[in-house]
């Protein structure tokens, strides 16, 4: 008789959870000892080491736009914290810039790394179409593949982890600058890869929501970043001296707003010029008390990342989530059709934003 692949797992997983339960269970708050922990992956050329979780069954590749930008250090943060809470090995890998190529080229490589078997590969796609073969290939060698953050289209994954529902957002975002400019003046976006599904999304409904009802305030600009935060910063100064009546600008990628709020304070325009939109509380903490920038909008990139490895988890042993899902570490999910929503977005300011670490 033939066992198969996940059976074979699912037995080596009672079998350690049985042995191992005692000692476990002694040692599982210590989240600092990093020893636990080998490189199994780098992808230069940013030297970036990739870790992985030891003696566990199930292998979860998560692939982000790209590293070493404080929204998804927090995501890896929430990735690794699950992969102990749930016994699996995750492989957080991605490119030093928002590139969809490099991203191909780590799907590639993992697929074809004979020492790794990957059971699951969740990405946040910098664009929604050139990774679908890439994508299809990995489902066809009968790997799980979802999306989280940013979406690919529907054929390149079986479900879609948002953050927040898209709609709600965008018009939210535009809400909260609609409310620091007395409702009226010029406004710009500054975006990131400009190929991004989510973020057109929310483009869309910013737009929506300024149209309907903001007729007073006007569109000029949006600017795409590329989630380069030295770009960002060179973007913002260029928006402050082509637009002289700008009264507002709303980042709706995480590099946007500290960028923005930097090139309005050098500008001696803190509190003309409103700054919102997406990003962690902490780079942005002085920038809201000094009035460079009035709110901020998030959720939070760590329970991001430990729910997409909680998803993952789930897939490989046949679960798929469900409207109302309770999730450990997260708490209950919304789906609509296949997209599983985390939760509702969080507002930042001078007020509230010490209260809150990443």
């Amino acid at each position: 008789m033939s066992v198969s692949k996940w059976e074979v797992k699912t037995i080596h997983k009672f079998f350690l959870v049985s042995l191992f339960l005692i000692p476990f269970v002694s040692g599982c708050d210590d989240m600092s000892n990093t020893s636990e922990y080998e490189v199994i992956y780098t992808n230069n050329p940013s030297n970036q080491q990739d870790t992985r979780l030891q003696d566990s069954d199930y292998t979860i590749a998560i692939i982000p736009k790209l590293v070493n930008i404080p929204y998804f250090n927090a995501v890896e943060e929430g990735a690794m914290e699950a992969a102990k809470d749930f016994g699996v090995e995750v492989i957080y890998t991605g490119p030093p810039v928002a590139d969809s190529e490099q991203q191909i080229k780590i799907i590639k490589d993992l697929m074809e790394n004979k020492e790794v078997d990957v059971d699951v590969i969740a990405v946040s796609a910098n664009d929604p179409e050139s990774l679908i073969p890439i994508l299809i290939e990995a489902q066809r060698k009968n790997i799980h593949v979802i999306s989280w953050d940013a979406d690919t289209l529907p054929e390149g994954r079986e479900f879609f982890i948002n953050m927040v529902e898209p709609e709600t957002l965008g018009r939210h975002l535009m809400d909260t600058l609609a409310w620091n400019v007395e409702e009226q003046g010029e406004y710009a976006i500054m975006t990131g890869a400009s190929s991004a599904s989510n973020l057109n999304e929310w483009i869309k409904w910013i737009k929506i929501q300024q149209e309907e009802y903001y007729p007073n305030m006007k569109l000029v600009k949006i600017a795409a970043t590329d989630d380069d935060p030295n770009k960002a910063y060179l973007i913002a100064k260029q928006l402050i001296k082509d637009y002289p009546n700008l009264q507002g600008i709303i980042g709706n990628s995480s590099v946007g707003p500290p960028a923005a709020a930097q090139a309005v304070k050098e500008a001696g325009e803190s509190g003309d010029i409103a700054v919102v939109g997406l990003s962690p509380p902490n780079p942005m903490n002085n920038h809201l008390k000094s009035g460079a920038a009035q709110v901020i909008t998030l959720w939070s990139p760590k329970k991001l990342g430990y729910l997409t490895v909680a998803l993952s988890e789930n897939i490989i042993e046949g679960s798929y989530p469900y409207d109302g899902q309770d999730i450990p570490g997260v708490g209950k999910i919304r789906m609509i059709d296949d997209m599983v929503i985390m939760g509702e977005p969080i507002d930042f300011n001078k007020e509230n934003v010490d209260q809150y670490d990443f």
